[in-house]
C-alpha cells in the first residue's frame, strides 16, 4: 500500500527543542523559589506534560500550576536560539507534500509553544495540520493523536509513517497500527 500521510513528533523528532523547554521551566521554576538542577530535570521529567511534570514536582494547586505554565510559554521564545530544524527530515516531507503527500505535526506540547517555535524557524503553514495536547483526551502513549489525523486525511494505518523519537511516541505509534521510524536527533551547531 502507498504512504499518504507523514505523521511527525515535534519536540525531538522534527526540532531539536530540549534545551529551550528545559531553560524555559527552570527559570519559570527558579521565580517561583523553587530549583531543580539541569541533570535532574533530564533524568526524571524531560518530556512530561506541564501539569503532570508539576504534580510530580509536588506543585498541586490549579492555579499555580496555570500560572507556571503560562509562565513557561512567555519564556520560551526567550532560549529558541537553541532550537534547530531537523532540515534532512523537513526536505524530505516537503518532497513528499510536493507530490501529492500530507503531513501533519502530531505533539502533546502546547498549541502556543507550537506555534511559536514553528513561527521561529520559518515553517508555520507548511503543513496539513496541527495535533497538540488541547485535540486529544489522553496523551501519548496513547495512539489517539495519530489516529485523529490519519481520520481527519481519511487514510488508514497501512497508508501512515509516523516518525518518533521518544518511548512513549514509539509505544503510541506502534498502538497506531502505522508504520513508524524511530529517530534520535543529533543535531551540531
Amino acid at each position: 500500500m502507498q504512504i499518504r500521510l507523514i505523521l511527525l513528533d515535534f519536540d525531538g523528532t522534527l526540532a531539536s527543542t530540549e534545551e529551550a523547554n528545559m531553560q524555559a521551566y527552570l527559570k519559570a521554576l527558579r521565580e517561583e523559589g523553587i530549583t531543580l538542577n539541569i541533570e535532574e530535570y533530564r533524568s526524571h521529567y524531560f518530556g512530561m506534560r506541564c501539569p503532570e511534570f508539576l504534580r510530580t514536582i509536588g506543585i498541586t494547586n490549579e492555579v499555580d500550576i496555570d500560572r507556571i505554565r503560562r509562565r513557561k510559554i512567555e519564556l520560551y521564545p526567550t532560549f529558541f536560539d537553541t532550537v534547530r530544524l531537523n532540515e534532512p527530515l523537513w526536505n524530505f516531507v516537503q518532497d513528499f507534500r510536493a507530490q501529492g503527500g500530507k503531513a501533519w505535526i502530531v505533539s502533546t506540547g502546547q498549541i502556543e509553544n507550537l506555534s511559536n517555535v514553528m513561527h521561529y524557524l520559518g515553517i508555520e503553514g507548511m503543513v496539513d495540520g496541527v495535533i497538540s495536547s488541547r485535540d486529544v483526551s489522553e496523551p501519548k502513549p496513547s495512539p489517539e493523536a495519530f489516529l485523529k489525523a490519519m481520520e481527519y486525511e481519511g487514510v488508514t494505518p497501512a497508508e501512515t509513517l509516523i516518525f518518533e523519537d521518544s518511548p512513549v511516541g514509539v509505544a503510541a505509534a506502534e498502538a497506531s497500527g502505522a508504520n513508524y521510524i524511530k529517530l534520535e536527533l543529533k543535531i551540531k551547531n
